[in-house]
């Protein structure tokens, strides 16, 4: 179950940070609505790392569909297009 809170718990900020744990997330609301939530440093960190992984995967894919659209050069081909050789 969601651990929702207002933010106006932050006055007493050493209990609400104590109830956050990895998966345990504390979201806090402004107003009735969300407003930012208080994660713990090792599920943002994988966070981050899943994201950017997805962020690599559709760049891979990107460039599949380029290679499968447009083709591939030779490294000779390559070579004689940049001027080294």
């Amino acid at each position: 179950m969601p651990n929702i809170k207002p933010i106006s718990d932050l006055r007493n900020y050493t209990a609400v940070v104590n109830e956050v744990s990895y998966g345990n997330r504390v979201y806090l609301t402004r107003n009735g609505h969300g407003s930012c939530a208080i994660i713990d440093m090792q599920e943002l960190d994988e966070l981050d790392k899943q994201k950017a992984l997805n962020q690599l995967l559709l760049k891979l894919q990107e460039a599949e569909k380029s290679v499968i659209a447009e083709g591939t050069i030779s490294a000779d081909e390559l070579e004689k297009e940049l001027g080294v050789s």
